[in-house]
């Protein structure tokens, strides 16, 4: 177990974090299923705007990184634009 003062603090506060980070994650992850998993094209559609948003939201805190965001975007545009 740490000893000094600043070091218990950053234990503290890396948890705190962690917790934030996994519950945006989260919120991604079931954001992302939504659109994958929507019976119509217009559904996939208001889900991936609502996706899209969330990305771009945890891409600018540093929750993830903004290639990976950019990435995740494309992948889900594609879905949804190639839908039948």
């Amino acid at each position: 177990m740490a000893h000094h003062k600043s070091a218990i603090k950053r234990i503290r506060t890396n948890e705190k974090a962690r917790l934030r980070n996994k519950h945006y994650r989260s919120l991604m992850k079931t954001a992302i299923k939504k659109v994958r998993l929507a019976e119509t094209k217009e559904i996939a559609s208001a889900n991936l705007n609502n996706a899209i948003s969330i990305l771009d939201r945890l891409a600018v805190k540093g929750i993830i990184h903004k290639n990976n965001a950019a990435n995740k975007k494309s992948k889900l545009t594609q879905l949804v634009n190639h839908w039948q």
